[in-house]
């Protein structure tokens, strides 16, 4: 895993542990958390550490109230919480 991609994902966890159980968080977020201004080309790579995260079962993705697999194609906004 690159530099950049654990500390994505470290950001990703914060950021959930600050906002609790019954909350979830937007990749932009983290991306934002590592990339400053250069945000916007975080946005793939947080997208895909979710999915790692997700695989490993320690976060969910959702889109709506829909929980997305890790295994399929996601399209447009999501969300990643607790499972």
């Amino acid at each position: 895993m690159s530099t950049v991609a654990r500390r994505l994902e470290q950001s990703i966890l914060d950021l959930l542990e600050a906002r609790g159980p019954a909350k979830s968080i937007c990749p932009s977020e983290a991306a934002r958390a590592v990339g400053d201004e250069g945000w916007h080309d975080l946005m793939e790579p947080a997208r895909e550490v979710a999915r790692e995260l997700a695989v490993q079962g320690r976060v969910v993705v959702t889109s709506g109230e829909k929980v997305l697999s890790p295994d399929e194609e996601w399209r447009g906004p999501v969300r990643i919480r607790w499972p």
